[in-house]
């Protein structure tokens, strides 16, 4: 199980903004979307950041007039990503690990989609259902 698995099901569209963007107008998309963060980039395919909820809730806590603040003051520039070869253990750990719930999917310095932990757990809820279905028809039929 790959994040191509993932990537199949779900598709690669991408919501990104730009690093010039106002936290409003993220908050906007975000609320609209029902995402959980949004990938900072110029073009749609270069990662310069991500910004998400906390980063959001987080920056509210300390900056009255947030919201007509540029993105680029809140997002995390330093940012995890995965490929498609890349397993959903490997994913799993990475989050755990770095505390993220979103990873860029990167093809060559390219964004090819988002993977959330959403994602991650509904694709192994459905492998281990498919695991069990087997088992048992297995057990009842011997096939």
């Amino acid at each position: 199980m790959r994040v191509a698995d993932i990537l199949d099901r779900k598709g690669t569209k991408t919501v990104t903004v730009t690093r010039t963007e106002t936290v409003r107008r993220v908050v906007d998309i975000l609320r609209e979307n029902r995402f959980g963060a949004l990938v900072v980039s110029p073009d749609g395919q270069q990662i310069q950041g991500i910004v998400s909820e906390r980063d959001v809730v987080r920056a509210l806590g300390v900056e009255v007039d947030l919201l007509d603040r540029p993105v680029s003051e809140i997002m995390t520039e330093t940012v995890v990503t995965c490929a498609p070869e890349d397993r959903i253990d490997q994913l799993m750990t990475m989050m755990t690990e770095n505390r993220i719930r979103h990873l860029p999917v990167d093809i060559d310095g390219v964004l090819s989609g988002l993977v959330s932990i959403g994602d991650v757990v509904k694709y192994r809820v459905t492998e281990l259902e498919n695991e069990t279905r087997q088992m048992q028809e297995y057990i009842h039929h011997g096939r």
